[in-house]
């Protein structure tokens, strides 16, 4: 038999398994309600909507939509994205556009083309688990900047970069993902988002803005994206159509100065010539008959509603005691629950599948491996009666820990 992890090249052996997937296992046992995905609501998808574009894009573009495309995009998706990016004060051409097969390629992109080995990458604490999925399959050392509930400490981020240049490291970027963070539901406050440019600028390093939930706002005004602010110096942007259109769709995009959209999209020639031209062509003409913008509304105040019953929840059975607490997001799919710090998350989730409710460990979400306090709720994909019951049976559980602690 042949030996096929020596055969195995370095970056496919420190591919880690995705904790959420690997938690998604469990929680599909018969009866669980899960608040682990991060899955939008099926019933929300435009159906109807989908089969009228589906059967235009294949009667007008029939050739064009089932031919291979150019790798950084169909034109008519990129005139479309490029109307989006200017409603949120973003003045870009289709040159800063490069189309990805979801944002998920887009980060697979920035390790290809960014990431030497060791490398240090700045990222949140905690921070979007996909992304540190890749840095670390790239082998970078990821150093991790505490939150509140303005977003990064842009204090202590300044602390480490000092830290970092004395060191004479090479630190390439800064990743963020200051809109109703994943995992947190934190949105990064407008003053320190101008710290965050302030500090790219004097300390030369590039800020990635991975913003997929942007849109999905409930309520309060939103502040300036980075894109905007930045003028396409710094900042490489990421989004895609997989929380305010469909998942199914698998396509996002990526928007930033000509010279990065040029290398990234020989990165991505290598990787899949091209996104799909059918899902594009379809998201295209989606959003061209005017439907994204009514889906965006759709969406925001149906998560609304199911965020608003799970604060509610949160409030009825959740034990009041010093040093539990969690985030009352403004948008996106989640909120972040910290428990007192003697209890674990960790060591919490076997028994909550037992009692028949799931989420996602918090520690997962920390590239330092702390955070064994805290876990991610999903709030998006559960039924109403769900959300209820669910955040009933996971107040009751941490109630008995609490009386076993003592």
């Amino acid at each position: 038999m042949i030996d096929l992890v020596k055969n195995y090249a370095i970056t496919t052996r420190r591919i880690k398994k995705s904790v959420i997937r690997e938690l998604l296992k469990l929680t599909n046992k018969p009866g669980v309600i899960s608040f682990a995905g991060g899955l939008p609501d099926p019933d929300a998808f435009p159906v109807e909507w989908i089969e009228e574009v589906t059967m235009k894009v294949i009667k007008e573009n029939s050739k064009s939509s089932l031919q291979y495309g150019p790798t950084d995009g169909m034109p008519e998706l990129k005139r479309e994205i490029v109307k989006h990016s200017k409603k949120l004060g973003e003045n870009i051409r289709d040159e800063n556009v490069l189309v990805t097969t979801a944002s998920q390629q887009g980060l697979e992109l920035l390790g290809k083309v960014f990431i030497d080995p060791s490398d240090p990458v700045i990222v949140e604490l905690p921070s979007y688990i996909g992304g540190l999925q890749v840095f670390g399959a790239y082998s970078a050392k990821m150093h991790g900047v505490p939150m509140d509930d303005n977003g990064i400490r842009t204090d202590l981020l300044e602390e480490l970069i000092i830290k970092l240049k004395k060191d004479e490291e090479r630190y390439k970027f800064l990743y963020l993902v200051p809109d109703f963070q994943n995992p947190s539901g934190v949105t990064l406050s407008q003053e320190r988002r101008k710290k965050v440019l302030e500090l790219s600028y004097k300390y030369d390093f590039l800020v990635v803005e991975d913003s997929p939930y942007k849109d999905v706002r409930f309520e309060g005004t939103p502040p300036a994206t980075l894109q905007s602010m930045d003028g396409l110096k710094s900042v490489i942007t990421l989004r895609t159509f997989s929380k305010i259109f469909v998942p199914g769709i698998r396509v996002g995009w990526v928007v930033a100065n000509e010279d990065i959209i040029s290398k990234m999209a020989l990165a991505k020639q290598a990787m899949d010539l091209c996104t799909s031209s059918l899902c594009q062509l379809i998201a295209a003409k989606f959003c061209e008959l005017g439907y994204l913008d009514k889906q965006i509304a759709f969406v925001s105040k149906r998560y609304k509603e199911k965020r608003d019953l799970m604060m509610s929840a949160l409030e009825k059975y959740m034990p009041k005691v010093e040093g539990l607490r969690w985030t009352r997001p403004d948008g996106g799919l989640f909120l972040w629950l910290e428990l007192p710090k003697n209890l674990s998350a960790d060591e919490l989730f076997p028994k909550a599948i037992e009692e028949k409710v799931a989420y996602v460990i918090g520690s997962a979400f920390h590239c330092d491996g702390s955070g064994a306090n805290t876990m991610r709720l999903n709030f998006s994909f559960p039924t109403h009666e769900q959300i209820d019951e669910g955040i009933k049976r996971l107040g009751n559980l941490v109630k008995k820990q609490l009386v076993n602690q003592k």
